[in-house]
This record gives structure tokens, sequence and C-alpha cells, in this order.
């Protein structure tokens, strides 16, 4: 919907809402789409509650590890959450329509829990790190009470960090036309729809994106660098192989998430198609954090067993 505004010189069109495209298709694949989509949100909510629960009810959880686990786990259900619903109700509309208050508001959310999510990657590692580089250190550096601090800076942080992006792109002239070519409001076609080039609100959110990408990011190959090193100098097999299967649940996450988010916003996929764009958001919004639970649960066997009890508490079973 567009909205006209009259001035001395000229009549200029106010976009109030905008077209989200979505995935295209005939009705019987958008049906297909929506199913499969809509069991992978569940699944995820499934999963990662069933992991925010073991953290919760099982006593031997209760360390700053599986404290921040059972947090990053809360934080997948809000950040699947902040696209899916919406995804899902797009696909159902014939109109496709956003309000554009709705489409800002689904960037702030959408980026701001990309963001924690990012910090959270970084103080996991870092937890990593004291574990096996400084056990001597590690049960008098993460105290509950500092674990506490580090979960509360990473949710701040994350929704402090993008509201100024957000707000100078919402500042900008949007005339018309209004259609995004995408399944999320993000940056890119927005800017592609603002009348102005505004390249200097570009470049501050580029570097916004390239800083809360690449700063989590190298410290958290940093952390495991140093890890690495410790680790080969155990001169124990089963030391090095336990040390592996610690780390190696974390890393896992950390290649998903990171490794589809750099495909989106730091290679030069902008003149990929669309489709392209789509799938791969697809990837890390939905597919990324369906795999979370599975990954950790599967390495760790206190997790496995503090699943198996919420799974017969919830079941009734003994």
């Amino acid at each position: 919907m567009q909205i006209a505004l009259k001035s001395k010189n000229r009549t200029m069109k106010v976009v109030t809402e905008f077209i989200l495209l979505g995935f295209s298709g005939q009705r019987k694949t958008q049906n297909i789409l929506f199913s499969l989509i809509l069991m992978v949100y569940l699944l995820t909510l499934l999963g990662n509650g069933a992991v925010v629960c073991a953290v919760k009810w099982d006593r031997r959880l209760h360390t700053p590890m599986y404290i921040l686990l059972g947090n990053f786990a809360f934080l997948e259900i809000w950040y699947v959450s902040s696209t899916i619903p919406n995804m899902l109700a797009n696909i159902l509309s014939d109109t496709k329509t956003i309000s554009f208050s709705g489409c800002f508001l689904q960037f702030y959310f959408f980026f701001s829990l990309g963001t924690t999510e990012c910090f959270f990657l970084s103080v996991m590692a870092y937890d990593r790190y004291l574990a096996i580089c400084r056990p001597l250190h590690y049960p008098t550096v993460m105290t509950g009470k500092f674990c506490v601090i580090l979960v509360c800076l990473c949710w701040v942080g994350g929704f402090l960090y993008y509201p100024v992006p957000i707000v100078l792109i919402s500042q900008l002239p949007f005339c018309g036309p209004n259609i995004i070519d995408h399944i999320v409001c993000d940056p890119g076609p927005l800017f592609a729809l603002a009348c102005n080039p505004a390249y200097s609100t570009k470049v501050i959110c580029s570097t916004y994106t390239s800083m809360i990408i690449f700063g989590p990011f190298l410290f958290i190959l940093g952390s495991y660098t140093l890890v690495l090193r410790a680790v080969l100098r155990v001169p124990s097999g089963a030391g090095r192989t336990k040390a592996f299967s610690t780390c190696g649940s974390h890393l896992t996450v950390v290649s998903l998430f990171y490794g589809t988010l750099m495909v989106v916003y730091v290679s030069p996929t902008s003149g990929n198609p669309a489709g392209m764009q789509k799938v791969i958001t697809l990837v890390y919004s939905a597919v990324t954090p369906l795999l979370n639970p599975l990954i950790y649960s599967l390495r760790n066997k206190d997790m496995k067993a503090a699943l198996k009890k919420v799974v017969c508490l919830t079941t009734g079973q003994n």
C-alpha cells in the first residue's frame, strides 16, 4: 500500500506496507512447503525445549557449560519464532503483505537474536578454553555468578547492537515499488527499494554486520586454536578423545551457523538468484536451530541421560 504526499512541485508515494514474496510456486507446492517448514518449526521447539527442561531439572547439569547450553537452546526457540510463524502465514496468504512497522520489527528481532547467538557461541568457546587450557583456574574463574553475568551480557548486548542501523534504514524514503523478493525482511532487499542510494547508511549497516560476524568468529577461532594446541599435548589418547568430543559439538554448531551466515552476508552472493538467497536464509534461520539439540545430545552422555528423564517425565513413564 502507498500513500501519496503532495508538495509544491511533485507528488511522492510513501510505502506503508511491503509485499514479501517468499517462496513462489503452485498452491500444491506451497502446501508441501508449508507442511515441511511447520514440521521443522515444531521439531525445533520440541528439541530445544527438551534441552532447556533437561538443564533446568537435572542437577548434574547445573554447571556453567550446561547453563550456557540451556540459554542457547532457549535463544534458538525465540530465534526461529522471530521469522517462521510469519513465513508460514505468508505461504497461506494471497496478498503476502507485511506492514512497514511489522517488517522492521521482524528485522530487529531476527538480527538481534542472531547477534545474541554470535555472543553466546563466543562465550561457549571461552568456557571450553578455560576448561581445557586452564583447568586449575576454571572453578575460580567460571563461577556461577560470572556465568550469569556473561549470559546477561549476551542477551543485553544482542538487543542493543542493531537499533542504530535499523533506525537508519527505516528512515530511508520508500516511495515504491514495495515488493521484497525474500522470505524475511533483510537489509539487502530493503536498500534496493529505497528511493535514494543512501551510501552512508549502507556503509554503516555493512560495518555493523561485518563486526558482529568477524569479531566473535575470530574470537572463537583463536579460542579453539589454543584448545587444539592444549589437546595435542595431552599424553593420553583417551584424554584427547574426550577433549575433542567435548569441543566437537560446539565446533559443529559454529561451522553450520557461521558457514551459512557468511555465504549470505560476506561472500559475493548478491549476484546469485533470489531463490538461492532464500534457501540459504532458511537453512541458518530454521534448519540449523533444529540440528543443534541433536548435535549436542548425540555427543554428550550426561545430556542424553537428562533428555531421557525429560521424555519419561513428559510421557508419564518410570
